[in-house]
């Protein structure tokens, strides 16, 4: 008689709980949690480079599940039912989390119970209804798009809940006030000024006010009880919420379940759209820029390349030198700033130059300005250490101005800042971030009455010497990338630097 073998199969399973508005709590076998362990690490950007790394201190990894606590982030749960789905394991969810997916009818209730002379757009109407349906989202909308009035739509849906929303700047609270003020103008039961408090620099930051607008670097040293109340949460520009101060804020708001994100684009590390995923929820694309342009609800762009080509025996010296003495060399080079300046002499229409250094290349372009500009044409100097105030004067004189030029950083005015009436911007340093190129090119593509396009000047710089490229030109080349995958037309034009002329 043939022998007959049975075999039993176990079939794995993983206890999800919730711990609170941030973390999960995964209880499954050993050989589970290893799962989990390799399926939620990711390699950071440039982990290689980093002296930890080197010093064989650290992994390179970054782990998002911790095996021993069996914590992980709240917003990664749809990637979580994915990892048992793919792998026919038992997910036991006991998180008792129950939504319920708003009506059309409560939707439209909800959208005719208030005035406001801004019409929404059929992808902003998109946004708002995905937002309070999946209660925790990162909205991926282009700068330009109109992610103010999504925001303010979102707070008076959950108002009077005690809702926060954080920004990187002190422009950005600013700004964002002023918009709620516009939105709010027709609207007499909704008083900003009565029910929004904002918090930067010196104010106070204990309010009766159920709406807080706060930059990340007024909330970071406040003591836990101050979140405790926060139902809402909504994180502007969320792309630079890898930082671990804004990781600390979000991780404090235990007990907010509604956590928006909204962000004009993300880079393409795994590990950061991961760790945003984990503090606000599943990325949702509510619109594109190429839609917009084709829409024409955004300005179209032109991109001119200028490459500065330098000396034979130039480039040999620089061959020699590390990349941060390369900077050094390109920001401190007469010529070069001469030709910038000289450049933007030419240009009509309101202009924005952006730097990276203030001392050693900022405060250079703005006295050689000073110098060469008719004294009818404005010139405004912004950088990190001009206050709140002044900043959202700059914007709201620029809007009124034809011809104004702004002699800006990259970190104040890349990001946040809204000139509709912007016609030409000048990348004066080299840069190759992804998310700081399409921030600043997105500061172009506001219409407005006087402006239909913009032109973007991307200076950079050939110092190339027996075939190997130097730095910042292979940072250009990465800018190329983003200009193709994006869809913006450009040229490239190539500049002698011992024949540069007063204008292109």
């Amino acid at each position: 008689m043939e022998e007959i073998c049975c075999r039993t199969w176990v079939i794995m399973q993983i206890i999800m709980e919730k711990e609170n508005e941030v973390y999960l709590r995964l209880s499954c076998e050993p050989g589970v949690k290893m799962e989990l362990n390799h399926y939620f690490r990711f390699h950071p950007k440039d982990y290689q480079f980093m002296p930890m790394f080197r010093r064989r201190k650290w992994d390179g990894y970054v782990y998002l599940y911790n095996m021993d606590s069996g914590r992980i982030y709240y917003g990664l749960k749809n990637r979580i039912q994915r990892f048992a789905s793919d792998r026919e394991y038992k997910l036991i969810d006991q998180t008792n989390d129950s939504i319920e997916h708003i009506s059309n009818e409560e939707y439209f209730k909800f959208l005719t119970s208030f005035p406001c002379e801004y019409k929404l757009r059929d992808y902003q109407n998109n946004a708002i209804r995905h937002s309070i349906n999946e209660r925790r989202c990162v909205l991926l909308s282009p700068t330009a798009s109109g992610k103010s009035l999504i925001i303010y739509y979102l707070i008076r849906y959950y108002f009077p809940e005690k809702s926060l929303i954080i920004v990187p700047t002190l422009s950005l609270v600013s700004q964002m006030y002023s918009d709620f003020e516009a939105y709010a103008k027709a609207d007499k039961t909704f008083e900003v000024e009565k029910f929004v408090h904002k918090i930067f620099g010196g104010q106070e930051k204990v309010t009766d006010k159920p709406i807080i607008i706060s930059t990340w670097q007024s909330l970071y040293e406040l003591k836990k009880d101050f979140y405790t109340d926060f139902k809402l949460v909504i994180g502007d520009e969320a792309h630079l919420y890898k930082a671990k101060s804004l990781t600390k804020i979000m991780k404090n708001l235990e007990n907010a379940p509604y956590r928006i994100g909204t962000t004009g684009t993300l880079d393409d590390v795994e590990v950061h759209k991961l760790i945003l995923e984990g503090l606000f929820g599943t990325t949702k694309r509510v619109t594109s820029t190429r839609e917009l342009i084709k829409k024409k609800t955004l300005s179209s762009i032109a991109i001119r390349c200028l490459v500065l080509k330098y000396s034979k025996e130039v480039a040999a010296k620089i061959s020699k030198l590390n990349y941060q003495e390369e900077i050094n060399f390109l920001v401190g080079h007469s010529e070069r700033n001469k030709y910038i300046c000289n450049l933007v002499k030419g240009l009509t229409g309101n202009t924005l130059v952006l730097f990276q250094l203030i001392e050693k290349h900022g405060n250079i372009l703005h006295s050689i300005l000073e110098e060469i500009i008719d004294s009818s044409r404005k010139i405004f100097f912004v950088y990190g250490g001009t206050d709140a105030d002044t900043r959202e004067k700059v914007r709201e004189l620029v809007e009124k101005e034809k011809d104004a030029i702004i002699c800006a950083s990259y970190g104040v005015y890349s990001t946040g800042i809204n000139i509709r009436n912007l016609h030409n911007i000048v990348f004066a340093s080299p840069s190759k971030s992804r998310i700081r190129n399409l921030q600043s090119i997105g500061r172009g593509l506001r219409k407005s009455d006087t402006k239909e396009a913009a032109t973007l000047y991307d200076i950079s710089d050939d110092l190339s010497y027996n075939g190997k490229r130097n730095y910042t030109l292979n940072h250009f080349i990465e800018r190329v990338k983003i200009y193709t995958s994006e869809y913006f037309p450009y040229h490239i034009y190539t500049i002698p630097i011992q024949t540069i002329t007063d204008s292109l």
